[in-house]
């Protein structure tokens, strides 16, 4: 099994800013300032959740996450750009240093971009359309 010891620094920072990443990138899809705490909420709890109940050690140890790696002015374009060149970073080196945690990263990437977009009680088209970007980059189906 792997731990974070098999990963350099720039590794595992890239691979939690596509985690948080995700979840600010649903987010700014379809900004409503009076969402924000909510998503935050979402994102955080889907987090604390994986890093509790993951059955890979690697994606509990991931789900430990300081921080979301992006500046409070970051654009929609730059979360969305370094948030997708992260994801498929992420996927690349885990398929290269730990393939049997390649699909449960794509579960924890997609289980916090629905958990955001459903914390307004309902998923819009921009969502989506988020959701559908970050499932490419991670190769999800």
């Amino acid at each position: 099994m792997a731990t974070k010891a098999d990963f350099t620094e720039d590794e595992w920072k890239g691979m939690q800013k596509g985690v948080t990443g995700t979840g600010l990138l649903v987010s700014v899809s379809d900004r409503d300032f009076t969402d924000t705490f909510g998503e935050a909420s979402a994102l955080a709890k889907t987090v604390a959740e994986q890093h509790e109940k993951s059955e890979s050690p690697l994606i509990r140890e991931l789900a430990s996450i300081h921080g979301s790696g992006f500046g409070l002015t970051g654009s929609e374009e730059k979360v969305e750009s370094e948030t997708l060149d992260a994801l498929r970073s992420a996927v690349a080196t885990l398929t290269a240093k730990a393939p049997d945690d390649v699909d449960a990263y794509r579960t924890l990437v997609v289980d916090v971009a629905d958990a955001v977009a459903e914390a307004k009680g309902g998923v819009s088209d921009k969502e989506t359309a988020a959701i559908a970007k970050v499932k490419e980059a991670v190769g999800a189906p």
